[in-house]
């Protein structure tokens, strides 16, 4: 009796077990290799600490595991000492910990030489886990300096945004960086939006991990008219549509009608029963953050305005503006001691702000 040919179909769910069977054992050796170097560093930082060793005890230890280990690799002297800086930073911190296991080495190296306190630390680290960042992606974020855009400038949203998706403000952004387009100086419309189109899978890693891509120029029949909107994007997170329409030029006021009448001809006309109010975001080249809170605060639709930048930011200068903003939120219990504070008085104040939400601050790290 000749065997009936199986669709293939039927054999998926076996090939996703093993696929998930695999991610678990890769996991599971990534944990136990963080776990393992946090070991040895805290064991060499004891060490240290306790005067039983000098920091060229290190180097023997080095030439002593090469010698007696061969093949063994990652345990040079310099990695060792990266170990050690790697428990320092870390050491008392239970809510970081479990994170650290979450991401390979490399990722951890990267957020703890490039992070500068210990919120920015935690910030990189949930949102590498949350969005699964590659190494080239986790590098360009730093370079972006998101953490200071974010604390600096969080994004603005209208009142029903909040009321309606009160996740939202975790999701989108104040400024979205389309460096990858090399986008000339005074491009059209017409350019930022099929270089959008063409480097999609950039797009929508800057825009986040739950972003799906659903139509450019989407159709919009209203009254017998056909209306197109720019680009339509879905949130899995948020469980609803996302509008984005593009404007080269300054935001004007006048442009949250017309967003407006597209986000409720999405509703009456293209939304599932089971799905959320669709959010509108105008990504602009430019704002005035105080015509945006003006525009919005009377606002009867979902929506924000952001704007998009074509080259990278001037790290040094938001970290400047933020020292300083940490300075200006400061307890100001002592005069003379103005802007004298220990860096870890500066951190708990960010830390404070950044969990509990308060202007400027709207970024809750332990919600990422």
């Amino acid at each position: 009796m000749k065997t009936p040919l199986i669709p293939q179909s039927d054999f998926n769910e076996i090939t996703q077990l093993i696929h998930a069977a695999r991610q678990r054992a890769v996991q599971a050796v990534n944990t136990a290799l963080i776990e393992l170097y946090w070991q040895v560093g805290q064991f060499i930082s004891r060490k240290i600490e306790q005067a039983e060793w000098g920091d060229g005890v290190v180097a023997q230890l080095a030439e002593h595991l090469a010698r007696t280990q061969p093949g063994l690799r990652g345990f040079t002297s310099r990695n060792l000492f990266r170990m050690r800086q790697f428990y320092e930073a870390y050491q008392g911190n239970e809510i970081v910990a479990p994170l650290l296991r979450q991401l390979p080495w490399t990722h951890n190296l990267i957020i703890l030489n490039q992070g500068k306190t210990s919120e920015e630390r935690e910030f990189y680290l949930r949102l590498a886990i949350r969005e699964r960042w590659g190494k080239r992606e986790l590098e360009r974020q730093l370079k972006t300096a998101l953490f200071e855009r974010t604390v600096l400038n969080p994004v603005k949203v209208s009142p029903l945004v909040s009321q309606t998706h009160p996740d939202a403000l975790g999701v989108f952004k104040d400024s979205y960086m389309v460096e990858f387009l090399d986008l000339p100086q005074g491009h059209a419309e017409a350019d930022l939006h099929q270089g959008l189109l063409q480097r999609l899978k950039d797009f929508l890693i800057e825009l986040g991990r739950d972003f799906c891509f659903v139509g450019s120029e989407y159709p919009l029949q209203v009254g017998g008219r056909d209306f197109a909107l720019d680009l339509l994007f879905f949130h899995r997170g948020l469980n609803c549509l996302v509008a984005i329409e593009l404007k080269v030029g300054r935001f004007e006021p006048e442009y949250l009608g017309k967003l407006g009448f597209y986000l409720e001809a999405l509703d009456r006309d293209v939304k599932k029963p089971h799905e959320q109010p669709a959010i509108g975001v105008l990504l602009c080249a430019s704002k005035d953050d105080e015509v945006v809170e003006y525009a919005l605060s009377r606002s009867l639709s979902p929506a924000l305005i952001a704007e998009y930048q074509t080259q990278l930011p001037d790290k040094a200068l938001l970290q400047a503006k933020l020292h300083e903003f940490y300075l200006q939120n400061a307890p100001d219990e002592n005069s003379e001691g103005e802007g004298k504070q220990e860096d870890g008085e500066l951190n708990a104040i960010a830390d404070a702000r950044l969990k509990d939400g308060k202007q400027p601050v709207q970024v809750k790290l332990d919600e990422l």
